[in-house]
């Protein structure tokens, strides 16, 4: 070992530089094949990564909830001003859906033995998941860390740790192009993923309109979108948000689904929080997310 590096987070699990000089090496696979070994671990160890990015999201919702139910401004707690509300509705509806998206993939997985589909579903899921959820951990934590205040900012409050933790995750098993990218070669290689993808968002039609809707339009779509090599992130992120959209309508209260669906899918997101329609009850979706301590 020459050093251990000295990463700006992730600092409890240790990285370091490594010589081999004479170390005995045996032979995974085939000869010439070792790059496709070593990801077909990689495919796993990807759902690892979403799972562990939509846990930073809970996290740092518990402490931002818990923080606006107790602290106090012009008379009222941060929770009950209805500007925090939506932030913290919209918090939570980001958290959820992460969580069904990485917990129905590990469900694939499980079950890819025993059916086809499933594994199909796994193999293209995975990355989906991984990228998408990686994306939206640092966006959510940050938005969870202003919620504090200043003191959000501040070495001994949890937020700090999580606030470095979060990009982490966009680089482990992976960066952002590479990972989109593979969700473009599973589509080619393995042609049957596509149908397996649109199977599992087909579940979900007739509950909601503007749903269908998009799923038409992503269909239209879909030609284009996998022609160009430079659309890659955006076919992944509507891949993401279609498949967090269909597991909120099939499990989710239908106030969280409804929630998702009006301001990541109808139109106009910005991909901000707190920009939840005023029909939305943010003050129900809000107090949801406070942890019962």
């Amino acid at each position: 070992i020459q050093r251990l590096k000295d990463k700006c987070g992730n600092r409890s699990n240790a990285s370091s530089e490594v010589e081999f000089r004479g170390a005995i090496g045996h032979l995974l696979g085939e000869p010439g094949k070792g790059l496709r070994t070593g990801l077909s671990m990689n495919h796993n160890s990807r759902l690892d990564i979403a799972a562990s990015a939509a846990g930073l999201m809970r996290q740092a919702l518990s402490l931002a909830a818990h923080h606006a139910t107790h602290r106090h401004a012009f008379q009222r707690a941060l929770i009950d001003q209805p500007i925090m509300q939506n932030v913290l509705a919209d918090l939570a509806v980001e958290a959820e859906a992460a969580a069904w998206l990485a917990f129905r993939l590990f469900a694939a997985v499980d079950r890819q033995e025993a059916s086809e589909s499933e594994r199909l579903l796994a193999r293209v899921g995975a990355p989906i998941a991984k990228y998408w959820l990686a994306k939206r951990a640092p966006a959510v934590v940050v938005e969870a860390l202003e919620c504090h205040g200043g003191n959000g900012f501040i070495e001994e409050n949890p937020m700090a740790r999580l606030y470095r933790e979060a990009p982490l995750n966009s680089i482990w098993e992976g960066s952002g192009n590479v990972i989109c990218l593979d969700v473009l070669r599973s589509l080619e290689r393995e042609p049957d993923s596509l149908p397996a993808l649109f199977s599992e968002l087909g579940e979900a039609k007739g509950v909601d309109r503007r749903f269908d809707a998009a799923l038409i339009a992503l269909r239209s779509d879909l030609p284009e979108l996998t022609r160009h090599e430079g659309q890659a992130r955006r076919l992944v992120e509507r891949l993401a948000v279609m498949l967090q959209a269909a597991l909120l309508l099939r499990y989710a209260p239908e106030r969280v689904a409804d929630a998702f669906i009006a301001s990541r899918i109808e139109g106009g997101w910005s991909g901000h929080f707190g920009d939840l329609p005023a029909w939305v009850d943010a003050g129900v979706l809000a107090r949801r997310a406070v942890p019962h301590l």
